[in-house]
């Protein structure tokens, strides 16, 4: 999707337009016409995509076909604990948007992408293969606005595919996921670790519309219900390996049971619906509270069916060391991999791709070979800085609820409280969550 997006991208630049671009996806269910029905159930593979991915998609124009297809937008989201006592709730009015996020089947994006991509101008190709070896080739250079060929010219990266085709390319984009093959030919080494965590994802059905996402922290991991549209959400539930296992080989009935008491009340209370703030110590700061603020606990949609399959990934935390090398960039979860706690791993991703783009923008723009290290390293200085920091706060998140002591929830839940009550903390959370390049302090 990532890969797809920054072609999209190109093609709706005028700069960029005139490029020559090949695609490399042996995924054959990137070049399949099989129709997506809507009346069919939603795939257990979705993104939370936020409000400046939506801009970025509609900015290329390909939201259009994203509007298409099945797709829940939502204004609201609540976020409790186990204990009872860290508990808070956020709203797009607080920040005055009309929506926090929209959840959209990867198979929906990925086919918009496609089809925005068909529809525009540019020249492209895709090559239904896999990348076999990469090497730097030198000859004569190519004309500005040939980026790809299949004839040796100038100091080029050499692609030799599994079909026995062979490319030059002045940039190769590695869009290949987090075991990405264009990295380890690169060399560029990585950081990170594995969490001791699996998510378990799934397409769930109740009787009632979900236009909230809920997410409660368990001692074991968090939980999340994302709404899908037409009375399906999906859970993203994360948990040891073991327990993973087990709850995909649960009956149904005894999952839909485990996953109605990690969304209710089993595993711990619910918060209590009073308003922590009257007469307490933040009352102070009922004069410039959110909206969300005052309102009370809600339990979320009962889960009623299971409408897909089970599907289990191991978790882990992974960054390149570098994003560039000698006409190599690296993009989305081959530079960086996130705990999907809160659904930013792909956005990411979309962010990489939108400055990818503007900075190739700017390099034409002055006449500058679009794989010199110069150039790619200023792509490189923006998002590193930008995708570490959320690297991190997932990571304290992750870290902070994987300890059961009593002090600690207290101060979870005092760290919640004062999110739901201290209004410019919140609002500075909900714009850094939505894609805004700002950390969540007081500004």
């Amino acid at each position: 999707m990532v890969g797809m997006a920054l072609a999209c991208s190109l093609a709706s630049m005028p700069l960029t337009k005139h490029l020559n671009v090949a695609i490399i996806d042996s995924n054959p269910a990137l070049l399949a016409r099989d129709n997506i029905k809507k009346e069919d159930a939603p795939d257990p593979r979705v993104s939370t995509v936020t409000p400046a991915t939506i801009s970025f998609f509609k900015g290329m124009g390909a939201w259009q076909y994203v509007q298409l297809h099945r797709h829940a937008f939502f204004d609201r989201m609540q976020v409790w604990d186990y204990t009872g006592l860290g508990y808070t709730r956020y709203s797009a009015r607080d920040v005055d948007k009309a929506v926090l996020g929209c959840v959209v089947e990867n198979k929906v994006l990925q086919r918009s992408l496609l089809s925005c991509m068909e529809d525009s101008d540019v020249k492209k190709k895709i090559y239904p293969s896999r990348l076999n070896s990469m090497t730097l080739h030198k000859s004569s250079l190519l004309s500005g606005t040939d980026s790809i060929s299949s004839e040796p010219s100038g100091s080029l990266a050499k692609l030799n595919l599994s079909d026995g085709d062979c490319l030059y390319a002045k940039l190769v984009v590695g869009a290949d996921g987090s075991k990405s093959h264009v990295r380890k030919l690169a060399g560029i080494s990585t950081t990170g670790w594995k969490y001791p965590q699996n998510a378990i994802i799934c397409t769930v059905e109740h009787t009632e519309d979900n236009r909230c996402a809920w997410q409660r922290f368990l001692r074991t991991g968090p939980i999340a219900l994302l709404p899908m549209g037409d009375n399906y959400s999906n859970i993203v539930w994360t948990m040891g390996p073991q327990q993973a296992a087990d709850r995909r080989s649960m009956n149904e009935a005894d999952f839909l049971k485990a996953v109605n008491d990690a969304l209710d009340d089993g595993h711990g209370p619910h918060p209590q619906s009073e308003r922590i703030g009257d007469g307490g110590i933040l009352a102070w700061l009922r004069s410039d509270e959110t909206s969300s603020a005052s309102e009370h606990f809600e339990v979320p949609p009962r889960i009623t069916k299971l409408a897909s399959d089970r599907m289990v990934f191991p978790l882990s935390l992974m960054h390149a060391n570098n994003y560039v090398s000698k006409r190599v960039v690296l993009i989305g979860d081959a530079a960086h991999t996130v705990h999907p706690l809160a659904g930013q791993g792909v956005n990411l991703g979309f962010g990489d791709a939108n400055s990818l783009s503007r900075v190739i923008a700017e390099g034409v723009a002055v006449g500058s070979d679009i794989g010199e290290m110069a150039l790619l390293k200023r792509y490189e200085s923006e998002r590193k800085a930008a995708n570490i920091a959320m690297m991190a706060i997932l990571d304290g998140f992750q870290k902070a609820y994987s300890i059961d002591f009593g002090p600690l929830n207290v101060l979870r839940a005092a760290a919640f409280h004062g999110v739901n009550y201290i209004s410019p903390l919140k609002k500075n959370i909900i714009s850094y969550a939505s894609g805004e390049q700002r950390l969540p302090l007081f500004t």
